[in-house]
C-alpha cells in the first residue's frame, strides 16, 4: 500500500498522485487512485513548457532591470566602461525576454507580460555590484537549465531546441562575470585597471543574428 502525504506525494517514488474527485452529498472529496500517477520532480507536478516560458519572461526582465540598476551605479561612480558593459547586458537580457515572447506568439500561445522581481540599486562598492551581477547570471543559468528539463520531461522537443541558444549564451555570461570579479579582486582597489580590462576584454560579443531566435518587435530596431 502506498503512503500518501497531504499534498498527494509518494515519498518513496518521487511521484505526483493526481486526485480524482467523487461526490458525497452536496460537496466533493479528493481521493487518490493508484492508476493516476505521473512521474515528476519530487514534491511537485510537472509544469507545462509554455507556462515555464512565461515565467522566464519575468526572469529575463528582472535580470535586465538589475543590470540597469548596476549600470546607473557604475555611471555614478565615474566608471564609464563598467557602466557601458552593464547597459549592454541589460539590453541583452531584455531582448532575450522578447525572444521568448516571439516564440510563444509564433506557437499561437498567449504571452503574458507582468512585473519584475525586487531589484537592488544600492551597493556597498564596485565589487558588491559585480558579485550581485554574477549571482544574477548564475540564477539565469539555473532557470534556463530548468526550461530545458521541463521541455524534455513534457516531450516538447521544438521547445527544447529553442532554448539551446540560451544555454550557450549563459555560458558566456557567467564566464564574463566570473572573470570580472577575479580582476576586481586582483586590482586591490585600483579601479582604473579594472576599467582598462573591461574596455579591452569584456566588450559585448557580437553573435550572429542568423543563429539567434527572433525577438518580438525586432523590426522596430532593425
Amino acid at each position: 500500500m502506498v503512503a500518501l502525504t497531504p499534498a498527494g506525494i509518494d515519498p518513496s517514488a518521487g511521484a505526483y498522485i493526481r486526485p480524482s474527485r467523487r461526490t458525497e452529498g452536496r460537496g466533493t472529496v479528493d481521493t487518490m487512485t493508484d492508476t493516476d500517477v505521473t512521474a515528476s520532480h519530487p514534491g511537485s507536478s510537472p509544469e507545462s513548457f509554455p507556462d515555464s516560458l512565461r515565467a522566464q519572461i519575468r526572469h529575463g526582465f528582472t535580470a535586465a532591470q538589475q543590470y540597469l540598476a548596476a549600470a546607473a551605479y557604475f555611471d555614478s561612480t565615474r566608471l564609464p566602461h563598467l557602466a557601458d558593459y552593464a547597459y549592454a547586458r541589460s539590453r541583452q537580457h531584455y531582448t532575450n525576454a522578447l525572444r521568448i515572447v516571439q516564440y510563444l506568439l509564433d506557437q499561437d500561445l498567449e504571452a503574458q507580460i507582468g512585473g519584475v522581481d525586487e531589484i537592488r540599486s544600492i551597493f556597498d562598492d564596485v565589487r558588491a555590484a559585480a558579485a550581485l551581477l554574477l549571482q544574477t547570471e548564475q540564477t539565469c543559468s539555473a532557470q534556463i537549465d530548468d526550461l530545458v528539463r521541463t521541455a524534455r520531461v513534457t516531450g516538447d522537443y521544438p521547445g527544447e531546441r529553442f532554448v539551446q541558444w540560451f544555454l550557450e549564451e549563459q555560458v558566456h555570461n557567467v564566464a564574463g562575470l566570473t572573470t570580472l570579479l577575479t580582476v576586481i579582486d586582483r586590482a586591490g582597489g585600483e579601479l582604473f585597471d579594472v576599467e582598462q580590462f573591461v574596455a579591452r576584454e569584456l566588450h559585448t560579443r557580437a553573435r550572429s543574428e542568423n543563429s539567434a531566435p527572433k525577438a518580438a518587435g525586432q523590426r522596430i530596431f532593425a
